[in-house]
């Protein structure tokens, strides 16, 4: 898979809630690569050294045009909210191991994410929405300025259903109220989960105890993305595992939370 570094023309950066943004740039090259679970490298001030390093979105959507979706939680993603329509980004990727396609036997396939960890969904829902599944979102979030438009979703043929800390949308209490739904058959249920760790370990556990199989997207800071710099390390049952490289997508089972 080639990589590719370039730089894009910004078609739109909006605000889609109180906390999140999507950012679209046009990148047919890109697009023609990335998969389902992969993630671009962007340097978010391209005049200027602060920040020095790059910064990881996982890729939102992958059309003619490339999306990502992130929240503003530090100086980089600050920076990147204040770009506008028509100004350029230096964007390297696609990076990391995607997502694997669900077993030949799956009828149901559960996305399970919290917060920011639904990015990698919609572009796995796109892939997903024409093999005849029956796609099921799982998500959660603090309260209702948490929770992402989810029009697309349901575009896809995706059934949607929300929990939120303080029950202002959706259900209230964490996604694992919402784990009733999921089909407990593992010849039939395929599950695929991007959240905080919390979340995942509740994901984790009842996978095991129904004998479910997954994938998990982990989340991690990273600063050269290529497994040079190790500061992105994870710990597995077959050891310490860098995001970036040997990630960001992992065997549900594999990871240790």
């Amino acid at each position: 898979m080639e990589k590719i570094q370039n730089t894009y023309k910004i078609l739109a950066n909006e605000k889609l809630s109180p906390y999140y943004w999507r950012l679209v740039f046009d990148a047919p090259d890109l697009a023609r690569e990335v998969q389902p679970g992969q993630f671009v490298h962007i340097r978010t001030d391209e005049q200027g050294l602060q920040p020095f390093f790059r910064r990881p979105f996982s890729v939102y959507r992958a059309q003619q045009y490339v999306e990502i979706f992130y929240d503003v939680v530090g100086q980089g993603t600050r920076l990147l909210s204040l770009k506008k329509k028509g100004d350029t980004l230096d964007v390297l990727g696609p990076l990391g191991v995607p997502f694997k396609m669900p077993p030949e036997a799956t009828k149901q396939v559960i996305m399970i994410a919290g917060g920011i960890g639904i990015a990698p969904m919609l572009i796995l829902s796109d892939v997903l929405k024409n093999k005849k599944y029956e796609l099921v979102l799982l998500f959660g979030g603090r309260d209702r300025g948490y929770v992402y438009p989810m029009q697309e979703f349901k575009d896809n043929g995706v059934k949607v259903h929300i929990a939120t800390d303080d029950g202002s949308a959706g259900v209230k209490g964490r996604v694992s109220v919402l784990f009733d739904t999921i089909e407990k058959n593992p010849s039939r249920t395929f599950i695929y989960t991007c959240g905080p760790n919390p979340m995942m370990k509740a994901v984790q556990a009842f996978a095991g105890e129904h004998h479910l199989s997954g994938q998990a997207a982990c989340e991690e800071i990273m600063a050269c993305a290529l497994g040079a710099c190790l500061g992105c390390s994870i710990e597995t049952k077959s050891g310490f595992k860098t995001v970036c490289y040997d990630g960001p997508v992992f065997g549900l089972d594999e990871i240790i939370i």
